[in-house]
């Protein structure tokens, strides 16, 4: 039988860790080089984001994280053994990017739970560029 995106999602779920709100806090006091990780298109992070996060949307996550493609990100790409903590809207883009980040070699990594739907419904800071 064919997958369908929801399969393809929760079997990435299943396989990574996941955290809430409040472990980001804890994660950014434990963890000074914590990188955030917005894989939202470009639009939806201008339109609010977590402070300090990375935008690498999830469409271009495996070039950008691979330092031995032309063009990777900078900082992404130089960050597999930083705690990284990715997101998306509501946790399905992410939780793939956090799987894919995990085969890739990066040594911690963690979903968002509920992503930035759910940071937002806990009244939780955000930022606009």
């Amino acid at each position: 039988m064919a997958m369908k995106l929801k399969d393809f999602v929760s079997e990435a779920r299943s396989q990574i860790e996941e955290i809430k709100p409040d472990d980001v806090d804890r994660l950014r006091s434990e963890k000074p080089d914590l990188l955030i990780l917005d894989v939202r298109e470009p639009g939806e992070y201008e339109a609010g984001h977590l402070r300090d996060a990375l935008n690498v949307p999830r469409g271009v996550l495996e070039p950008a994280a691979d330092p031995d493609y032309k063009k990777p990100n900078p900082t992404l790409s130089t960050a597999y053994e930083r705690p990284v903590i990715a997101y998306c809207a509501t946790g399905g883009r992410s939780a793939l990017a956090v799987k894919t980040l995990n085969e890739m070699g990066f040594s911690e990594v963690y979903n968002l739970g509920g992503g930035y739907e759910n940071w937002e419904a806990e009244d939780r800071e955000t930022v606009t560029d």
